[in-house]
């Protein structure tokens, strides 16, 4: 009858980091060449993986972006990330040069990218003597500005930008302003906004890494874990009622979500079992109205969409490739008490009339049959077992997409939709995505470990009419 939330349209997002070869941690070195300044912007498994989104969301940024001087204006010399123990994160301040800008924004207009940029807020600033985490001073903007307006001059794109509100020649392709950017703080979060004032920012953006360090032995547990996964929800609560407060027109974004922190679980994340605590997310920051979910990362690190030196797409790029696809922008209330395990979203189909819903079965033993009933055929006074089997007003056949590891290993890295592999042809294209049509009165099957998209076309829901 009504929604419960609306996304942007542009809901799944991904990340490019500034990460340099040289970041390590748990003693690997998953970055390889995948950073901002060194990422191979030629290789076809790329442009194919970003086209096929047609378009995505990607934001550049990550933990150094407070580190990038931008090469343009007054500054003249344009250096490197280098190891330096005493800085912060432990490289010293770096540069992007306009010449890479350039490049980026090539291949973000070959593709067809909507852009978020995120700012480096700290230059002129300094570390408070007297309290740990704290930097002090006035922010010098000139770099930035110089940055925004050779960006304007050359004509790209920027969809939104975290951290700035700038001087901007048409009002009508002004930049969305977001921020603060990073582990949600009910008091920080609030003083910010009160303090930044009403209509600067656009959108309040927040970073989540729930499943703790990447080299937690007990992650495999933990994302299968229903308790475990719903502890986020929280978090999601207390941002969206900050939201509700201070009314920013973009709402609540993710800006930042990897799952583990430091680069993602080597075993984990660039497996099928990822999906699990992934499309999980997906479903509940939806609910709680959140606008749009940028995963760290497109590429780099342990926990990237496609592989870090290949590009061919890791599970979860399929995952989030259907979600993308057949997620409307209407999130839809849905109920389910029978068992923790099974997990579901509804929305309002995307592009054409119905629902679509995806079903996440955590449970490694039980799988399950769900049947569905039109709330339109149940008279009042009736016993659920008086109902006759609901006719649907939609289509005669549902759309379904069955998402499985491969010999039921969850921690392969092979995906099949439908039984089908999911690989990449030889010219490096993303393959195909077709449904399985399914006579829609007979009951969804989702097996154990298994995660099932499901669209009912011209399904009669109110709240998507």
């Amino acid at each position: 009858e009504t929604s419960i939330g609306e996304t942007d349209d542009n809901f799944v997002c991904a990340t490019l980091d500034w990460w340099p070869t040289e970041k390590c941690n748990y003693n690997q070195c998953p970055w390889g060449k995948a950073g901002l300044l060194n990422l191979d912007l030629k290789k076809k498994g790329l442009i194919n993986a970003i086209k096929a989104f047609n378009p995505l969301r990607i934001k550049v940024g990550g933990s150094l972006q407070d580190q990038v001087v931008y090469g343009v204006g007054g500054v003249k010399n344009c250096p490197n990330f280098m190891k330096n123990e005493d800085s912060l994160f432990g490289f010293s301040q770096g540069c992007l040069p306009m010449e890479r800008w350039d490049e980026l924004n090539k291949i973000f207009n070959q593709t067809g990218v909507k852009v978020t940029f995120g700012l480096n807020a700290l230059l002129g600033r300094n570390r408070s003597q007297i309290e740990k985490g704290l930097w002090v001073g006035d922010w010098k903007s000139q770099n930035a500005r110089d940055f925004m307006k050779y960006t304007i001059s050359k004509g790209y794109k920027v969809d939104s930008y975290e951290f700035v509100k700038e001087l901007h020649p048409d009002p009508k392709t002004q930049p969305k302003v977001l921020g603060p950017s990073g582990y949600y703080d009910e008091k920080w979060f609030n003083s910010f906004l009160e303090v930044s004032g009403h209509d600067v920012v656009d959108g309040v953006t927040h970073h989540i890494y729930n499943l703790g360090p990447g080299d937690d032995p007990n992650m495999i547990t933990k994302i299968q874990d229903p308790s475990y996964l719903n502890q986020v929800a929280q978090t999601y609560k207390g941002v969206l009622n900050i939201v509700n407060k201070f009314k920013p027109q973009s709402g609540a974004w993710v800006s930042e979500s990897g799952g583990a922190l430091h680069g993602g679980a080597k075993d984990l994340s660039p497996t099928f079992a990822d999906g699990f605590w992934y499309l999980d997310q997906l479903g509940m920051a939806s609910t709680y109205n959140h606008k749009v979910f940028c995963r760290q990362t497109l590429i780099g690190g342990n926990y990237a969409l496609l592989n870090t030196t290949t590009s061919i797409p890791n599970p979860d790029y399929y995952g989030a490739l259907l979600w993308h696809r057949l997620m409307g922008s209407t999130v839809l209330a849905v109920t389910q008490e029978s068992n923790p395990n099974l997990r579901i979203y509804a929305h309002c189909a995307k592009k054409k009339p119905g629902i679509s819903i995806i079903f996440i079965n955590l449970s490694k033993d039980s799988s399950f049959n769900v049947t569905l009933s039109n709330y339109e055929h149940q008279s009042r006074n009736s016993r659920s077992t008086d109902v006759a089997k609901p006719e649907f007003r939609g289509s005669k056949d549902r759309e379904e997409y069955h998402l499985a590891a491969l010999a039921g290993n969850i921690q392969g890295q092979i995906v099949l939709l439908n039984d089908v592999p999911m690989v990449p042809t030889e010219t490096f294209d993303i393959p195909t995505m077709e449904p399985k049509l399914v006579n829609a009165s007979t009951p969804i099957s989702i097996a154990a470990h298994s995660i099932v998209y499901v669209t009912i076309r011209d399904f009669q829901a109110p709240a998507c009419a």
